[in-house]
Parts: C-alpha cells; sequence; structure tokens
C-alpha cells in the first residue's frame, strides 16, 4: 500500500458473532461483531474485542450493540460504524487519501432483498466503491477447497452464530438451500434459560458461551469428554454468590432441542436434492463449517442419525472468510457473486 494506493480490495465475513476481513489472502482482521457507543452523541467509543470486553459492565452513558442479528443487520447505524472502523484498522495512517474500496461481503443464503440491501448499503456508507455479494454456504465451499463449478453434487453446512445455513451445490449455483435461524446465539441462550431453571444461578451471555466452548456437547456420552467447568454467579432467589460445575452431559441435555432442529433442516434439504446429486453427496460426505461445528461430538450425532459421513472443515471458523477472499480474487471469473 503505497502513498498513492487508489483501489483497496477487501473480502469481508460480516457475521453475527465476529466479522473477519482478509486483504491479499491474508486475515487483517477478526473480531467480534460489537460495538460500543456514546448513549447521549452515538459517538463510536470501541470495536470488536475492545467493545465485547464492556459488555454487560456499561454505565448508562454507554451502550453496546450487536448490529447483526439472526445473520443479518438489525441496527443500520451500528453497523455501518462498525465496517468503518474495521476496515481503519487495516488501513495505514500514512496515506494521504482514503482509497476507493473494492468489497466482497458474503450475505446469508435466505436473505431477502431488503436484507441484501442493507449490507449493500452499509457497505458503501463505510466506503465501498464497488460491492459484490456472495452466498456464505457458497463461501464457505469455495474456502474449503471444493471444486464449485464442477458437475458434482457437495452439501454444505455452515453453523454461524445467527443462522445456520445449508446448502447443495453444483455448477456454480445453489440446486436446494435451508437457511434456518437456529445457530450459536440459540445455544448461548438455551444455556442461560437453562442455568436459572436448573440451578437458580443468573448467567450472562458472556458466560455462557465460555460454558458452550469448554464443556458444549451434542452428545451424553463423548469418547473423550472434557472436564466440569465450574461457573460463578449470583443465586436469581436470595443474590448471594454460588459456585455450580456444570458437566457437558448437562449440556448436551439442555442443547438436545435446539440440536434437533438442525438435524431435520439438513434432512429437509437432502429431501429437496435431486437424486444424482443425492448420490454424489452420499459419497462426498457432507462439509460442516462455521463456529458451530466446534460443538463437540456434532459431527458423530448427525452421521448416526442422517447415515452419511459429517466432514468437520480444517478451519471452520474462517472457511467462509477465506472462501470470500478467494472469491474476491475471481471476481470476474465467479457468475455467481450478487453485484
Amino acid at each position: 500500500m503505497g502513498l498513492f494506493s487508489f483501489t483497496q480490495e477487501i473480502a469481508m465475513d460480516l457475521g453475527t458473532a465476529n466479522t473477519v476481513i482478509i486483504q491479499d489472502g491474508i486475515i487483517v482482521v477478526d473480531e467480534p461483531s460489537v460495538v460500543a457507543l456514546d448513549d447521549r452523541t452515538d459517538k463510536l467509543i470501541a470495536i470488536g474485542s475492545e467493545a465485547q470486553r464492556m459488555q454487560g459492565k456499561t454505565h448508562s452513558n454507554i451502550k453496546t450493540i450487536r448490529p447483526l442479528r439472526d445473520g443479518v443487520i438489525a441496527d443500520f447505524y451500528a453497523a455501518e460504524q462498525m465496517i468503518r472502523g474495521m476496515i481503519k484498522m487495516i488501513n495505514n495512517k500514512s496515506q494521504l487519501f482514503a482509497p476507493s474500496l473494492r468489497i466482497v461481503v458474503c450475505i446469508p443464503s435466505g436473505s431477502t432483498e431488503v436484507e441484501v440491501r442493507a449490507v449493500r448499503d452499509s457497505a458503501e456508507h463505510a466506503g465501498g466503491r464497488d460491492v459484490y455479494m456472495i452466498y456464505e454456504p457458497m463461501a464457505a465451499a469455495i474456502g474449503i477447497g471444493l471444486d464449485v463449478s464442477a458437475p458434482e453434487g457437495n452439501m454444505i453446512v455452515d453453523i454461524g452464530g445467527g443462522t445456520t445455513e445449508i446448502a447443495v451445490i453444483s455448477l456454480g449455483g445453489i440446486v436446494s438451500n435451508k437457511s434456518i435461524r437456529i445457530a450459536g446465539d440459540d445455544l448461548t441462550s438455551d444455556i442461560i434459560e437453562y442455568m436459572g431453571r436448573q440451578h437458580n444461578m443468573k448467567v450472562g451471555e458472556r458466560t455462557a458461551e465460555l460454558i458452550k466452548i469448554n464443556v458444549g456437547s451434542a452428545l451424553v456420552n463423548l469418547e473423550d469428554p472434557p472436564e466440569d467447568y465450574v461457573v460463578f454467579g449470583p443465586n436469581r432467589m436470595t443474590a448471594l454468590p454460588m459456585e455450580v460445575p456444570i458437566s457437558y452431559q448437562e449440556i448436551a441435555y439442555c442443547l438436545d432441542k435446539s440440536v434437533s432442529k438442525i438435524e431435520m433442516a439438513v434432512l429437509n434439504a437432502l429431501e429437496n436434492t435431486p437424486p444424482e446429486l443425492y448420490a454424489d453427496i452420499v459419497r462426498n460426505g457432507i462439509y460442516l463449517a462455521g463456529g458451530g461445528a466446534l460443538l463437540k461430538g456434532l459431527d458423530k450425532r448427525l452421521q448416526d442419525k442422517i447415515n452419511i459421513p459429517f466432514h468437520i472443515t480444517d478451519d471452520p471458523l474462517h472457511a467462509v472468510a477465506k472462501g470470500t477472499g478467494i472469491a474476491l480474487k475471481n471476481i470476474h471469473k465467479f457468475k455467481f457473486l450478487i453485484r
């Protein structure tokens, strides 16, 4: 990036939980999708992990916002501030001119016209001159390294923070897809609700997220079980401090309903798949991407239920971002990018 470099190309995975930006094939920003704003002036105070550290700990003059809910923009102003701030993180202070931006952003495959426009407008307001969009399952397939233009069926299950995207891809297009709003955030809410109901303990979003990461499981019997995770918090009735060890079996039981909904969505997508492509999927297996793929035992549970092998990709958290980065390099080659 020189003094007079006018066009900057970036790929952005604008996620409900995390936003990842790739430039020149390298991840340059990987931050939680959170912004902290001044409640009186709406001025940006912090973004990313700095804003996440403030979550649940602010006073009345500061509000922390997650601009995306269920994979789509819920707060237009906060989303624009976040995109602008994250782009600023990359740009060198030594540049005299703000470069014009070419951006590829990924969106959920079930997005409506209005939701697509909200993403495009936010990217344009944040300085994007050329804005392209790509559907998340397509980006995940490219990021995994599948040949999306081949006449062969591949199935991707991308479990993000706000949506679970299930798509069958062949010949550079999505043949059948199912987008459900049951994903990482819902699993977190299940844990908050369970802790209150079962242990009479109040826990916040951050603590529930830590429980999910440490002892979250889709199966009641794991081959390599994690140790119990100790949670500290107030009693809901007395407000006295409590200390509760949580086992993975408890969390498997508490997440069961939501995981079953993901199972049903995968079965529905398979039901709508043409038979020739179905045969390819049985042969190739189904690929799991997104942060939700890291839930312990999920691949085994799905495999036992559906009788098709499930593969967790090498870096499930960044598969979509990497695919978006590859799409950016091949803008003129990939016809499925939305202008």
